[in-house]
């Protein structure tokens, strides 16, 4: 019979394989040479779609643009979490010290989309709702987000040694991810300001597709902005450890 250690030790050898930096780093400027030539085509589109073809809504008229901005950085501060996440507790169960480097990478940008979503959010909900900032659980939970981004970051900058700073960014991403479904389900849950979602994958949405296209356009956009940003961050990051002398997760 098999034992978990065996089970373990096998797919932590197979995570290290994949995720050392010896078999990355070699496709990495290519992945950032691709993203870098496509990053301003999509723009191009995606603003096109967004401000001239997409037509004003009948009752927000022009305002109703901000959330081609709005709901693409709202998704990624999510999924960004939910990835560093499960990040940390692969490290934290099967060692691959390698992911450090990963979520060094991608905390910045998801800190970054999360301030994104809640001043653009601010932004539209002044002409739609008459105030800049409502303490609805929304609102609320998105700047809890926002906090658990700053705790992570923290800890893993100012706090030594690296295994204590891990423990503690693991631990805070932990009972962050607790909001995530907060996040999603509050205008569900409890009487929000916030509409409830329009786009629903398992159901039907609300959304006209004259809104629809330029929003995925805007999120693709988004997309490749996240990843030519990581890879650049990333590359950095794995530079700065070879240069320690730190090249053991090869």
């Amino acid at each position: 019979m098999i034992s978990s250690h065996t089970v373990i030790t096998v797919v932590r050898n197979f995570m290290f394989n994949i995720f050392s930096t010896s078999s990355i780093f070699s496709i990495i400027n290519k992945l950032i040479k691709f993203f870098s030539s496509l990053i301003f085509i999509a723009l191009a589109v995606g603003l096109t779609f967004a401000l001239l073809i997409s037509p004003p809504d009948y009752i927000q008229k022009d305002s109703v643009r901000i959330m081609y901005v709005h709901v693409p950085s709202a998704w990624l501060s999510l999924a960004t979490f939910s990835i560093m996440t499960l990040f940390f507790i692969l490290n934290f169960v099967f060692k691959i010290k390698n992911l450090q480097l990963i979520n060094y990478s991608i905390a910045p940008i998801g800190l970054l989309f999360t301030c994104l979503a809640i001043i653009t959010g601010a932004a539209w909900g002044k002409p739609t709702w008459g105030t800049w900032w409502a303490w609805d659980a929304r609102l609320t939970s998105m700047l809890a987000l926002l906090f658990f981004y700053v705790l992570i970051i923290l800890s893993l900058k100012f706090i030594s040694p690296v295994e204590r700073s891990l423990k503690l960014a693991t631990l805070f991403s932990i009972i962050g991810s607790i909001n995530i479904p907060i996040i999603k389900y509050s205008v569900d849950w409890w009487n929000t300001l916030h509409q409830p979602a329009s786009i629903k994958f398992t159901g039907t949405s609300t959304i006209h597709s004259s809104f629809l296209v330029p929003l995925f356009l805007m999120l693709l956009v988004f997309l490749i902005f996240s990843a030519l940003i990581f890879l650049m961050k990333y590359k950095t990051e794995i530079i700065k450890m070879k240069k320690k002398g730190l090249n053991k997760y090869d």
